[in-house]
C-alpha cells in the first residue's frame, strides 16, 4: 500500500471541515509533532510505540491537497 507521511501540523493544514474537525484529531492523539500518514484511500494513521493506528479519513480531492502540502509523492 502506498502512503505519504507528514507531521500532524501538515495534516491539520490538509483537512477540510467536511472531513474531520481538528478536535477529533486531537482526541485521537494527533499533535503538531505527530508522525502521521495517509494512504491512497484517504485513511489517516498515526504512529505510536507499537505500529500505526487509524484515526480517521480524508474525502474528495485529498490526494492533490496532500501532495501539495507535503511536496511528497505516494511511496
Amino acid at each position: 500500500m502506498q502512503f505519504i507521511e507528514m507531521t500532524g501540523s501538515d495534516l491539520y493544514r490538509v483537512i477540510s471541515p467536511e472531513e474531520l474537525h481538528p478536535d477529533e484529531l486531537r482526541g485521537a492523539g494527533v499533535t503538531e509533532n505527530s508522525l502521521v500518514r495517509v494512504n491512497l484511500q484517504g485513511d489517516i494513521e498515526i504512529r505510536n510505540a507499537h505500529g500505526w493506528d487509524v484515526v480517521g479519513g480524508l474525502l474528495g480531492d485529498f490526494a492533490d491537497r496532500v501532495k501539495q502540502q507535503t511536496g511528497r509523492d505516494w511511496a
